[in-house]
């Protein structure tokens, strides 16, 4: 066709897909929503009232939960490499989860187009349900290095989510094998920061920050390590931005109402943005 000057190619309504070789019969091959088990993932919504936000609120939360199994599988994987001295792949794994907060972070977001008015319309159908139930949750602070103990008790009318747990509890989080790796490395650090009690909140020490402290001083000679620590600190800024945004929507719906899980909900949320993952981190930056 031929434009006249000053016309406008135009637009066609469709997509010719003549001559792209689809495959309408899909034969004995498995097809896309089988591939994904889309009819028990679409089917996974039920509304407990009448009102339309609801159906906002499970699918952020159920979609949240998903992102949050990526981040699972990539940090488990992230922990074993750095056990085995093998980093390249734990930066790939790591630089994949910091994508993946920002997504969660984005998805508040959404959340925040629900007023006040629509989420008390429904609110009353959480019961106690809440996201402080949430054991991904749990188990990527436990994972990457918040450790609580107590934290695992409102699980345990789950008894495999609980055990699950409890393992992971038992087991070196993600920042004590950094710290590990920087003995093996021959920083001089002392045994208990290396055999400790991992159930338990790790304690900064003066010489793991020494350590990181020589680590930045000379990235040139510890560019393995100097990558890994700025990969850490990524992680732990973008949970912090993870962790705000959630702050500021529940702020920004219900006020400083109580949490249907029973905490005091935005000043509960304020505390946890006091935490660190990898203290001494941060803390390097001003001793440099």
């Amino acid at each position: 066709m031929t434009e006249r000057p000053g016309e406008r190619p135009s637009l066609g309504s469709h997509v010719d897909v003549a001559g792209e070789g689809v495959h309408w019969d899909l034969g004995a091959s498995q097809s896309y929503g089988q591939y994904l088990s889309l009819d028990r993932l679409l089917d996974a919504q039920h509304p407990q009232s009448d009102r339309h936000d609801e159906m906002l609120f499970i699918v952020i939360h159920q979609a949240s939960e998903l992102w949050m199994k990526l981040c699972l599988h990539e940090l488990v994987a992230a922990v074993d490499h750095v056990r085995h001295d093998v980093l390249g792949p734990a930066f790939k794994m790591l630089a994949r989860v910091a994508r993946v907060q920002a997504q969660l972070a984005q998805s508040w977001d959404v959340l925040a187009t629900m007023t006040p008015y629509d989420y008390s319309a429904f609110r009353d159908s959480l019961g106690r349900s809440s996201g402080f139930q949430s054991y991904q949750y749990r188990a990527l602070e436990f994972l990457i290095g918040n450790r609580n103990p107590a934290m695992i008790e409102v699980h345990r009318r789950d008894a495999e989510v609980y055990a699950r747990l409890e393992a992971l509890l038992a087991r070196p989080s993600l920042y004590d094998e950094c710290v590990r790796l920087l003995a093996r490395r021959g920083y001089p650090l002392p045994t208990g920061c290396l055999e400790r009690d991992f159930r338990q909140p790790y304690v900064p020490h003066p010489a793991v920050e020494a350590a990181w402290l020589d680590v930045y001083r000379h990235p040139e000679e510890r560019w393995d390590l100097y990558e890994l620590a700025e990969k850490l600190v990524d992680l732990d800024h973008r949970f912090q931005l993870w962790r705000y945004a959630h702050l500021k929507t529940v702020e920004r719906i219900i006020g400083y109402k109580r949490g249907t899980g029973g905490t005091s909900g935005v000043a509960y949320l304020s505390k946890a943005l006091e935490l660190r993952f990898f203290p001494e981190l941060w803390t390097v930056r001003t001793s440099m």
